[in-house]
């Protein structure tokens, strides 16, 4: 095995340090050869398949520094321009020295202490496990990808047991990368559970466990964690688009899970779920108390000065309502029953009354175009929080209104 090269050859040059902080958002740990498996902070919970980007981006750090820098150009790393094709035919010696390195830390207590210093974090040792197996195992990840997305194809029951059959159960780590890099493709959660159970032979974790499928929880696990990223509700750019996808997406992993498997008490899967909810259900809560307040202020017209549209105020109300139909489809994997209920009824009533304002003013002045984007507004809204021919109703009573006037 080749040894790790001597530190004092691999020092990062001041410029190779300055690039890195004016070009750190383009740099990708390992050249992009391990994305299928890196998951977004927060990482509240580490699972053996994936790796946090940060982690990812300290263990490739030390690797250029510490290891490798005869074989990886440092400028390429630092300013983002090392590609994955570059980086390819180096990747396998790059995680060779990466094993070697990490085996003398385990042997001389100076290495053990500069390799912590460096990885600033307790977990060190099992992150650079991690990220040394998907670099060795690379051309698996995206072999596991087009697993993942095939399967969102496969209607017969008893072919989709065969595939999942495929996956390297006896070699839990290699089946944890390789399932984590696949449920990022699969489209319908629910079907790869139902499977599992039918092969364990009963619905519950033990089972499951016994099977070889724990990998695969767990896969759903980091991928349900790795929504929480997306849920940026706060200042007028929040991606609510975004926002409602990741929604849908966790409450699909999440309902797969406790939807059909039986989990004991008190399992670290149970532990994970609760602290996931809490989380996911804190970053919505403030935002969705906002929604009619939001709704109310976007169709009341100025009780002073010259009528005007807050356009900022508008989008913010329809991204509100949109968020509000998302957590009703999901609010069986949150912990928001009150505080939708509430939001609900209050966005409801007020786009019912503002409706009959708005109409009841066009019928005064049936060509105020301020009175008409105001309506246009209230019928999207209404058609999100009720139905089309709620919306429907309101586009003929519309109409009436400015034909009698």
């Amino acid at each position: 095995m080749s040894q790790p090269a001597p530190i004092s050859s691999v020092a990062a040059p001041a410029s190779a340090r300055t690039a890195s902080r004016n070009a750190g958002a383009a740099i990708r740990p390992f050249a992009g050869l391990i994305d299928p498996i890196l998951v977004d902070e927060p990482v509240l919970f580490t699972f053996p398949g994936s790796l946090g980007r940060d982690a990812a981006m300290a263990a490739w750090t030390w690797a250029v520094r510490d290891t490798s820098g005869d074989l990886v150009s440092l400028d390429g790393v630092f300013n983002g321009a090392l590609t994955g094709a570059d980086f390819e035919p180096v990747a396998t010696e790059v995680a060779l020295r990466m094993r070697a390195g990490l085996e003398q830390a385990g042997k001389d207590p100076d290495a053990a202490r500069r390799l912590k210093a460096q990885m600033a974090r307790d977990d060190h040792r099992e992150l650079l496990v991690t990220a040394i197996s998907a670099l060795r195992h690379r051309s698996l990840l995206a072999k596991a990808q087009a697993f993942g997305k095939a399967t969102n194809a496969i209607t017969d029951d008893a072919a989709l047991q065969t595939a999942l059959q495929s996956m390297p159960l006896k070699d839990p780590q290699l089946a944890a990368l390789l399932f984590q890099a696949a449920v990022g493709k699969v489209a319908n959660p629910a079907r790869l559970i139902t499977a599992v159970i039918k092969l364990a032979g009963g619905a519950t974790d033990a089972a499951i466990g016994r099977a070889g499928f724990s990998p695969m929880i767990d896969a759903y696990l980091a991928h349900a964690q790795n929504q929480l990223h997306n849920l940026q509700l706060l200042g007028p750019f929040a991606d609510f688009d975004l926002v409602c996808r990741s929604l849908d997406r966790f409450h699909r992993l999440v309902r797969a899970l406790t939807g059909y498997i039986e989990f004991s008490r008190g399992s670290r899967a149970t532990q994970v779920l609760s602290a996931l909810t809490k989380h996911v259900s804190d970053r919505v809560e403030p935002r969705l108390k906002e929604v009619a307040v939001d709704v109310n202020q976007a169709l009341r017209r100025p009780r002073e000065g010259a009528d005007r549209l807050d356009d900022d105020r508008l989008l913010a109300a329809v991204n509100g309502v949109y968020l509000l139909s998302a957590v009703r489809d999901s609010r069986d994997s949150l912990a928001l029953n009150a505080v939708f209920d509430q939001a609900w009824s209050q966005t409801g009533q007020a786009l019912e009354m503002h409706a009959q304002r708005i109409i009841e003013h066009l019928r005064q002045a049936p060509g105020d175009a301020l009175g008409g984007a105001r309506m246009d507004a209230t019928i999207k809204m209404a058609e999100i929080r009720f139905n089309a021919d709620y919306a429907e109703t309101l586009r003929r009573a519309r109409l009436a209104a400015e034909r009698r006037s």
